[in-house]
């Protein structure tokens, strides 16, 4: 009888590479072969992009078995770290050479970063409040896109993702109570028999984390020396270990997320491309961040005034509370973001380095095709006050206290 390796346990010894990689193959030999289906859940960053390459590594070599299907679902939230864009382009070139099926997911057009702000004037996502953004451009369009998928098979489909053991404490905590759920083993990778919060799917679609059990020091291994040597692949990852912090990267647990997110606290991802002078050219995306919180200050906002009741009859809990962006400062961000990206580009093209798009011609047209509408959210009518007028406080109970100040 073999020994399963217990990687929670108390006192484990560290993994090394190649148990690592055991592992793997025993986590995909484990559930691979009951679904007739695969399908590879891919952000385009290190940990998904470290379980895309080695899962096709394995089939080229015939350590696992081919699944009847396979099909690499990229999520391209229009919001990547160029580098990161420019490397999922090239990977998917060579995957498609490869016979393997790409589907390039995206939110539909109202619904994507630039124009849901700019357009449609909703303000920029917030750490409390309105942080509406990672399902918005990534995870629901990534269920639509299974949904539409699994309709067409005559089985179910198993999605590999690359969550890790270490992502985040939060993160390490739901692992741990749910990596032998559905009968899975310690070591087999962290399965469940349904996509977590994915509707209408159940029965038909389980998921696999294959890498679980890696530390990062492996996965910045394989990215940098292993993924692109022939023998292994001959696959374009090396700068995306370099978009991370190159030799740094292990040290600083470094971490990438959207161009100027509004949600980090400070831009680390974006200041680790900076330091590389390849994309030293980048240096005007750093104006990002500070319009998305430029535009979440009163002045650019509308407000609800009075007592607002909501439609069973009850009082709003949020009374007064900020709305969507007037059309000007709509406008302004629009400016803005397109100026950035010209600059960029002018040293792009006398530098012959590679373009950047934050918002193409399709969505720049949308998004003043919705302004000259006068498109406003939905439970706003564009007649309220903007946020920097001083009005009546009006309190939760619905009790009102009057200006302490009057007109003479």
């Amino acid at each position: 009888m073999s020994h399963q390796i217990d990687i929670f346990a108390a006192g484990a010894q560290r993994l090394q590479m190649n148990e690592s990689i055991e592992l793997t193959i025993q986590s995909m030999q484990a559930y691979g072969p009951s679904h007739d289906h695969w399908g590879v859940a891919w952000s385009g960053g290190k940990d998904s992009t470290a379980t895309l390459t080695i899962i096709c590594w394995l089939l080229d070599t015939g350590k696992l078995a081919r699944p009847k299907t396979l099909t690499v679902f990229y999520a391209d939230t229009r919001q990547e770290l160029t580098p990161l864009a420019i490397s999922a382009e090239q990977i998917m070139d060579e995957l498609r050479e490869r016979g393997i099926a790409v589907e390039v997911v995206r939110a539909p057009l109202d619904k994507r970063f630039m124009v849901y702000i700019l357009g449609r004037g909703v303000p920029p996502p917030n750490n409390n409040t309105l942080r509406w953004c990672t399902r918005q451009i990534k995870i629901d369009p990534m269920e639509e896109a299974l949904r539409k998928r699994i309709e067409g098979l005559g089985g179910n489909i198993l999605m590999i993702t690359g969550v890790r053991q270490g992502e985040s404490a939060i993160r390490d905590r739901r692992i741990e109570m749910s990596c032998g759920k559905d009968g899975a083993e310690c070591g087999q990778g962290w399965y469940q028999q349904v996509l977590p919060n994915a509707r209408g799917l159940r029965g038909r679609i389980a998921t696999l984390a294959p890498l679980l059990h890696w530390r990062v020091c492996h996965v910045w291994e394989w990215l940098r020396h292993w993924a692109p040597e022939e023998e292994f692949g001959d696959w374009s990852t090396a700068a995306i270990a370099d978009a991370y912090g190159g030799d740094e990267a292990e040290e600083l647990n470094a971490r990438t997320g959207c161009i100027g997110c509004a949600l980090a606290q400070e831009e680390t991802a974006l200041e680790t491309v900076l330091r590389n002078p390849q994309w030293s050219y980048l240096a005007p995306l750093r104006g990002i961040k500070p319009l998305w919180r430029e535009l979440r200050e009163p002045q650019h906002r509308l407000r609800k005034a009075g007592l607002e009741r909501l439609k069973d009859g009850s009082i709003a809990k949020n009374p007064q509370r900020l709305g969507p962006l007037v059309f000007e400062a709509r406008l302004m961000g629009l400016d803005r973001i397109l100026s950035i990206q010209d600059e960029c580009n002018r040293v792009a093209r006398a530098t012959g380095r590679p373009l950047i798009n934050l918002i193409d011609a399709e969505e720049e047209a949308r998004i003043r095709e919705l302004i000259d509408a006068e498109t406003w959210p939905q439970g706003w009518e564009g007649d309220e006050p903007t946020g920097d007028v001083v009005l009546e406080t009006v309190y939760a109970n619905g009790a009102v206290q009057p200006l302490l100040f009057g007109s003479d």
